[in-house]
């Protein structure tokens, strides 16, 4: 009897010692990291871009900085530690909103935000 609680105490401080190990050890790879911080220097291009040829306005133009610094932030926040996959989920998610928003402010041609 003795031997199967040890046992089963072994299992068990084996299962619960790779556990966390595991969870801790998933971190993104460095190419992933770069590749976000690609999109993200690449939506700073593209607004500027769309300034330089008055397609956004100006005002237009201040939204999507000051939503491209906040995504920035983040980035800045989030990489400290390491990106775990829901802040990867997050700010692709987040990268992609507002590259939908740049096209759509460009597309609407009434100088305004929204």
């Amino acid at each position: 009897m003795r031997k199967v609680i040890v046992a089963a105490v072994a299992v068990a401080a084996a299962f619960g010692a790779t556990a966390p190990a595991s969870a801790q050890a998933w971190r993104i790879q460095p190419a992933v990291q770069r590749q976000i911080q690609n999109d993200i220097n690449q939506l700073d291009r593209q607004i500027a871009r769309a300034v330089q040829r008055k397609t956004v306005s100006q005002r237009e133009a201040t939204g999507l900085r000051r939503d491209a610094m906040n995504l920035q932030r983040s980035y800045n926040r989030y990489t400290r530690g390491g990106l775990d996959r829901q802040e990867v989920a997050q700010l692709e998610s987040q990268v992609n909103r507002l590259h939908q928003r740049l096209r759509l402010e460009r597309r609407d041609w009434d100088g305004r935000r929204g």
